[in-house]
């Protein structure tokens, strides 16, 4: 997934020794990897995008069911969260191709454009079908968090009962720390030229995923792009919507409700999370200061 983990749980049961846990964790990651990972070219992932044909392809339970959330909130979202989008992400520079940062020209990003398109993929009977062969899928906008629902199901039948896992800043949590306090975390201040807290939250039993264009970004001739790609456009987004944080029960929904709410922009952004009653976060840039909205299902973690 080409990014780090960090698991904290409370036990004072002798078979959850941190070593025998690390060994069981390492073993679902490397599982979930070799199964959605687009930086390793022998994934089932990799292999069906490379696949340059219609046929539709028997793939693993696990991508079944990323893939067909993917393609729900797609569907929710009027395409905003698009998982076919990578081919754009790496035009623009900020996919596993590395390439110079640099604005393509209209030709080539049409070009590109016309090869995408969530509504192209079909997922039934276990089978992955596309119906453009270059059409190419890329779950990193889901996968991580589906990942860490993984992870807490493994914990949970080890009979943990209290954690908190992250993966790459997507994160879920059960029960308390240590001293029966209640598991408190961060929400990074949206400004790439320090790290530092924005708010403090509690989120209880819950998940709670964060997207940003603070990190991840480059500028040509005083514009700045954004990592995050607007489907409509094929083109970074232009908001001033710099963060956005989803709290929900499980953490592939918070993981790819937060990339579609970061292309929205704060007004669809707000209207999307009070009809789907999602606690959501937003953190926007105005007259060069950070200004917070909340969605009403967010209210009661800001006290």
């Amino acid at each position: 997934m080409g990014t780090t983990y960090h698991i904290r749980y409370v036990s004072a049961n002798p078979r959850h020794e941190s070593a025998k846990v690390q060994e069981r964790v390492d073993a679902v990651l490397a599982q979930i990897n070799s199964q959605m990972s687009t930086y390793d070219p022998t994934s089932e992932l990799s292999r069906f995008n490379s696949r340059m044909t219609t046929e539709p392809v028997v793939v693993s339970r696990s991508l079944e069911q990323v893939v067909r959330r993917a393609l729900e909130i797609a569907e929710e979202t009027d395409g905003l969260l698009d998982v076919t989008v990578g081919p754009l992400v790496n035009l623009w520079s900020f996919g596993p191709k590395q390439r110079p940062e640099k604005v393509p020209d209209a030709m080539e990003l049409q070009a590109v454009k016309a090869v995408t398109g969530y509504q192209h993929l079909n997922v039934e009977n276990h089978q992955l079908q596309k119906e453009i062969p270059e059409l190419y899928v890329d779950l990193s906008t889901i996968a991580k968090g589906y990942a860490v629902d993984r992870v807490a199901r493994l914990l949970e039948q080890m009979e943990i009962q209290n954690y908190l896992v992250e993966i790459g800043g997507e994160m879920r949590l059960k029960g308390n720390k240590p001293g029966n306090q209640p598991w408190r975390i961060a929400i990074e201040k949206p400004d790439s030229s320090q790290r530092a807290a924005q708010r403090i939250i509690e989120p209880g039993n819950m998940a709670v995923a964060t997207s940003g264009d603070y990190r991840n970004y480059f500028e040509e001739d005083g514009v700045r792009y954004s990592h995050i790609i607007d489907p409509r456009t094929g083109r970074p987004i232009q908001h001033n919507l710099v963060s956005v944080t989803v709290l929900a029960d499980t953490c592939m929904d918070a993981d790819a409700y937060a990339t579609a709410l970061t292309v929205m922009g704060p007004e669809q952004a707000l209207v999307f999370a009070e009809q789907k009653r999602l606690a959501v976060l937003l953190i926007v840039r105005e007259n060069g200061m950070f200004k917070e909205y909340t969605s009403t299902a967010f209210k009661p973690y800001l006290q």
